[in-house]
């Protein structure tokens, strides 16, 4: 089937839902969505949207905040344009529906890590769940918006110029891909925390926009920076539960199985130390005690005072038989967060004419070597809103196109699979591969082994592609392999450890290195051939 509008959106989180809220205003907008419209990483986000709207606080304050975080690769500018935005963005979301929590008649302000004062807004402990919400109401009852879930997108379709005219995506239910024209395209797919193990991300985390925009030949960049949170709840039945930093913001302290505090031997501002820091600090223990976890340890607290700040984390625990009041929680660090991604300017364009990314699928320069605590839901209100601006002031970027109409999808000769253990075996293989080999601590042997063996992964995944029809399970596991082998071609280029990318080999910052990191399927860094 064919479908057209004026603006096409790949992806239901904030990013997402916002540039379809705001595009809507200009034309019509398909917003596609893999699977339900409000499962996102934006869903699951706890802590909450930084903003200096507390008082004494500024944006030159967060400003400073956030360059320090990123250790020497923020692009100044954006950083600046972003934190000066952030309390208009926040005005916006309030005036959209979203619930912040209040205290005394303001918004109750959390501190979290790398923060020099209390400013993340939140609401309780399931800020983006309540953000989500009020956007897929928002969309939902937009007549210019049409919300097609459970369809994966596959491919770009770009012109003989190489100028994007819309996407190739499966739909679920039927396994039919349909072709989606569009006079721009927007990239809101979010991160690729599925490329590891262990992660915080839900399974929808595949990093398919960025698969995609590298297939497409995009330019991605500094893929090397993947932050992992410190704190997953480790129980072997709790999948992919974060346990907020908010917490450690609120005192929690991270201890050992014999309740012995060890961050202070690692920073100053032991468990508020940037998320890189701790997260290497409890690798680090972990590695030298032979342990699985470690523990956060929140018994400062009464039972009443954690329902009321934390309901979600606190019903949680409790459900796997850790009450948080009276037993500190084990946890463990897992991939949560790509600093990298489709390179964008300061209004969300890409490289590629008409498409654009925002949100973690997009790298913007905010977040540089390491991403501060909730600037991540920050970003996506800023650059759906630019990409808006943007557009409006200039409608000959996404005037009627020239080009012709795209060929309906060819299978080619593609047959049913009957074996799907293929797919199985791959997937796990990649997700062990990138966490032993190329996860919190890295060297330079284990990249080259990563690389070596990715090549190899990658024919026989495409081989896969070619010879059989598509379903959602092969079009994930195509683009972890696209992001994994990124992640590692990125991180062998840069000889030395800045933020979160820490390499035994170069274990100290290089300032001949302070640059970032570019990539595309034309343009490898050399020592990452």
């Amino acid at each position: 089937m064919k479908h057209s509008c004026d603006f096409l959106v790949i992806g239901s989180g904030l990013a997402g839902l916002l540039s379809a809220h705001k595009l809507s205003a200009l034309g019509s907008v398909c917003l596609l969505t893999k699977k339900e419209a409000a499962e996102c990483n934006s869903n699951y986000a706890q802590g909450g949207i930084a903003a200096a709207v507390g008082a004494g606080d500024t944006p030159e304050s967060h400003l400073a905040d956030t360059l320090k975080a990123g250790a020497g690769l923020c692009r100044e500018d954006i950083v600046r344009l972003v934190a000066s935005e952030a309390p208009a963005r926040v005005r916006e979301l309030c005036e959209l529906g979203v619930g912040f929590s209040q205290k005394d008649g303001a918004p109750d302000l959390g501190l979290e890590a790398g923060h020099s004062r209390r400013r993340v807004l939140h609401a309780g402990d399931i800020t983006g769940h309540e953000v989500i919400r009020a956007l897929v109401e928002r969309c939902r009852s937009d007549g210019q918006v049409r919300i097609l879930e459970n369809h994966i997108a596959v491919n770009l379709i770009r012109d003989g110029r190489g100028v994007c005219c819309g996407a190739y995506a499966l739909e679920r239910a039927t396994g039919e891909v349909h072709t989606f024209t569009a006079r721009a395209t927007v990239l809101a797919t979010g991160g690729a925390g599925k490329v590891y193990l262990y992660t915080s991300n839900p399974d929808v985390a595949t990093g398919d926009g960025m698969a995609m925009a590298w297939r497409a030949g995009a330019t991605l960049a500094n893929m090397e920076f993947v932050q992992f949170h410190p704190t997953c709840l480790y129980h072997p039945r709790a999948k992919s539960f974060l346990i907020s930093e908010a917490l450690r913001g609120e005192g929690g302290r991270l201890v050992d199985r014999r309740g012995r505090a060890f961050m202070e031997g690692y920073h100053p501002a032991k468990e508020l130390a940037p998320r890189d820091i701790v997260a290497r600090a409890i690798d680090a223990e972990l590695k030298r005690s032979g342990e699985e976890c470690v523990f956060l340890d929140m018994t400062h607290m009464s039972a009443a005072a954690l329902r009321e700040r934390f309901p979600n984390i606190y019903e949680k625990c409790l459900s796997f038989g850790i009450d948080m009041a009276a037993e500190p929680i084990p946890v463990v660090p897992a991939a949560h967060f790509f600093c990298g991604g489709v390179q964008t300017d300061a209004d969300a364009a890409t490289s590629i004419p008409r498409l654009f990314a925002v949100g973690e699928a997009a790298h913007t320069g905010l977040h540089g070597a390491n991403r501060l605590a909730s600037n991540s839901l920050l970003e996506c209100c800023v650059f759906a809103h630019r990409l808006c601006g943007l557009l409006k002031r200039r409608p000959e970027l996404w005037a009627k196109p020239d080009f012709a109409a795209p060929q309906e999808w060819n299978p080619g000769r593609a047959v049913q699979s009957d074996e799907a253990v293929v797919i199985e075996q791959n997937w796990d293989e990649v997700r062990r591969l990138m966490w032993n080999y190329v996860g919190i601590v890295r060297s330079e042997r284990r990249l080259e082994r990563a690389l070596n063996r990715m090549q190899l992964l990658n024919r026989e995944i495409e081989q896969y592609y070619w010879d059989f029809l598509l379903t959602p399970d092969l079009i994930e596991l195509r683009s972890i392999a696209v992001v994994a082998t990124a992640v590692i071609q990125s991180a062998m280029a840069r000889r030395e450890s800045r933020g979160l990318h820490y390499t035994l080999d170069f274990p100290e910052p290089v300032d001949a290195e302070r640059k970032d990191t570019m990539i595309s399927r034309y343009s490898v860094p050399s020592a990452a051939r």
